[in-house]
């Protein structure tokens, strides 16, 4: 049961319904046009869904503030409007929403960004401009300014952004602020600029506009904050008005991993229960919460007074309502993936969800009755049937699944034993109960053929029978290593030997090297594999990484010189090629001429030889549409869909299946 969760909260003089917060997140909506109706349909259904609080994506208070380019400012009252539209959405769905006021410092990704010093990010081209005393001065008008603006539009408060590395927090560590004046020395100095903002805000304010501000209390980076200075600035915050202090994780620079899936749940709730000892506002905890059941947990024992979640609000906007009404079986659960919110973000495209494709097309993409209802087989259990099974019921088909396995899940049932992946489990589940609820009935071990059809009086056929791993034409080949490809490998991964050679450098290839290499992680051990400090002994919560022995000896041999996995996601590749390095995972680059011959690898890598004697190879070379005998039910004048990885092979992943599964389904 959750109850605690559930509880209202008092944020100084508002309430909110329960502890569930929606953090922030930047969908790109807020820059194209018609792009606040699309926000206002998108803060309203998690509004439906019973989200206790909302806060807008970063909001910029000026024009060097912002992120970069034409990224979303309020300085000016003839936007007041645009907000009005999202905000009397939201009060009329019965939420309440914050606007973030996010200044991007020397993050903002044009020539005009400022900061503290003239100190270049290491994740941006550009170098700021440090601001002068009178210049700072007129950036605390310009916050204030911004603030008053959000009132007027109808917000229900403010997020002061003062955390992962943003401009705020540039002032507050001594890695970016190198300063000589009052701003900059003493931390009294450093966290004069801030408190300065807070004061000028909460005096031009009613007293029931909500005032949070996301405090960052693990920089992970070197020179970042101590713990006495992270403890006397949230006192500080509290004494000027704060109303809750949001917990924010890591700098964007660092080089640990802090949201992806390979982050155990709830790794950084000690963050949050370390502030709540020394002030009495409320505590925000954040980071990998995923299910009511661990808000549950954390708000009970008192870690935290409320959670901020993201990205799991964008997998189920009905979240909290499913919650309440003790049906979590039900959420379709954030998987931490970044595939479609972040990683989307960072290449101009607007975010969405990998499970969710609805998710910030909520007027464009919407889930009504089929005119004509139908009868349909789909044939194939991986993600693309399953999905395309759940659309069609829920727009009130009678559909069938026939499966040749023994389960669902296909790939994804796969994907699900990779440590740090283990979250693909919960898809699984939703789908199970979604199809269950929705009375789809799932045939397994089950080869569909034409009788099939003609018995059973189906309309239509949906066939999504995936892919078969691609083989490899060696050179030579005596036989005398086993190779296997990387669906056996998954299977057989206990039994395989001590030393493991995989071909192929992409993302099945890193995964299959994880596999090899390690268990799943609990959070002590991924504290310890990142060297992050939780008793914040140490400046930035940065301590020795504690080194982990690895399963097995595992070398990757691919064809080009470029660097593992340089198609897949940027915001999550980079931990997974930096785990595997300390694992000691070789790669061998433009690899050629590889042979086998009498137990031994013979291959040539920018013109070196070399031999090597594995156990076992593994093939991760991609994949290829399964061969099907679908044209029988063609010749028979069959209706039959093709979706999936049955129908193209390229770029696939599961983003991409879900998403066109869903948009064909919608169309059917």
């Amino acid at each position: 049961m959750i109850n605690a969760a559930l509880r209202p909260l008092s944020i100084g003089k508002n309430e909110i319904k329960n502890r569930f917060i929606m953090g922030s997140m930047h969908t790109g909506l807020e820059e194209v046009p018609n792009g606040f109706e699309a926000m206002a349909e998108y803060f309203a259904t998690r509004a439906r869904g019973e989200v206790g609080l909302m806060i807008t994506g970063g909001v910029s208070p000026n024009e060097e503030g912002r992120l970069w380019p034409g990224a979303i400012c309020f300085n000016q009252e003839n936007e007041i409007s645009k907000h009005k539209i999202i905000t009397e959405a939201v009060h009329e769905a019965g939420g309440k929403i914050a606007m973030q006021i996010l200044h991007a410092g020397r993050y903002g990704v044009h020539d005009k960004c400022v900061s503290a010093s003239a100190l270049q990010a290491p994740i941006n081209i550009y170098t700021p401009r440090a601001l002068s005393a009178e210049e700072i001065q007129q950036t605390v008008r310009d916050f204030i300014r911004c603030a008053e603006l959000a009132e007027q539009a109808g917000y229900d408060g403010v997020e002061i952004m003062g955390s992962e590395g943003y401009f705020l927090h540039q002032f507050i560590a001594p890695r970016t602020n190198k300063r000589e004046d009052e701003y900059g020395g003493s931390f009294e100095n450093r966290m004069r600029l801030p408190l300065e903002i807070v004061r000028g805000i909460r005096e031009a304010v009613n007293e029931k506009f909500m005032l949070i501000y996301r405090i960052s209390v693990a920089d992970l980076v070197e020179e970042g904050s101590s713990k006495d200075e992270i403890i006397a600035f949230a006192k500080a915050l509290e004494k000027e008005g704060i109303h809750l202090l949001n917990t924010g994780i890591g700098w964007h620079e660092a080089r640990i991993p802090t949201i992806s899936m390979r982050v155990p749940r709830g790794s950084f709730v000690w963050a949050a229960a370390l502030l709540k000892q020394h002030v009495s506002i409320p505590v925000s905890a954040t980071n990998r919460i995923n299910t009511p059941e661990l808000a549950e947990e954390i708000i009970s024992y008192g870690k935290a007074d409320a959670v901020s979640l993201a990205r799991p609000f964008l997998a189920d906007p009905n979240f909290v309502l499913k919650a309440k009404q003790n049906q979590s079986n039900l959420i379709n659960t954030c998987v931490g993936c970044n595939q479609a919110c972040l990683d989307q973000i960072f290449s101009g495209e607007i975010a969405s969800c990998l499970v969710n494709p609805f998710a910030a097309r909520e007027l464009t993409m919407q889930l009504l009755p089929s005119t004509y209802k139908k009868k349909i087989a789909v044939v194939g259990a991986g993600v693309s049937g399953l999905t395309a099974a759940l659309v069609l019921a829920q727009r009130g088909n009678e559909v069938e699944i026939f499966e040749q396995q023994d389960s669902i899940g296909g790939q994804l049932r796969l994907a699900a034993q990779v440590p740090g992946k283990e979250e693909f489990a919960e898809t699984l589940r939703y789908y199970t109960e979604q199809l269950k609820m929705h009375e789809v009935k799932i045939h397994l071990n089950t080869s569909f053929q034409l009788k099939n059809f003609k018995e059973n009086y189906f309309e239509e056929v949906v066939w999504s029978t995936g892919v078969v791993p691609s083989g490899y034409a060696w050179e030579e080949n005596d036989g005398s290593i086993p190779v296997l490809n990387y669906v056996e490998a998954i299977q057989q991964y206990k039994t395989l030997g001590e030393e493991i050679v995989i071909l192929g450098a992409g993302g099945i290839a890193m995964d299959v090297a994880s596999l090899l290499t390690q268990d799943s992680e609990t959070k002590e051990e991924y504290l310890a594999f990142w060297g992050i400090d939780q008793q914040l002994e140490h400046r930035g919560a940065l301590q020795s990484k504690q080194e982990r022995t690895p399963l097995r000896k595992v070398a990757i041999l691919q064809r080009s010189n470029k660097k593992l996995g340089n198609k897949l996601g940027k915001t999550t590749v980079w931990s997974h090629r930096t785990e595997l390095q300390q694992l000691g995972v070789g790669v061998f680059n433009a690899t050629k001429g590889i042979r086998i011959v009498g137990g031994e690898l013979l291959f040539n890598s920018n013109g070196i030889d070399y031999v090597l004697k594995p156990n076992a190879i593994v093939l991760c070379l991609g994949q290829q549409s399964t061969p099907t005998h679908i044209l029988s039910l063609v010749e028979e004048g069959v209706p039959v869909h093709v979706l999936g990885g049955a129908n193209d092979t390229a770029l696939l992943d599961a983003k991409k299946v879900i998403r066109e599964a869903t948009e064909w389904a919608l169309k059917f």
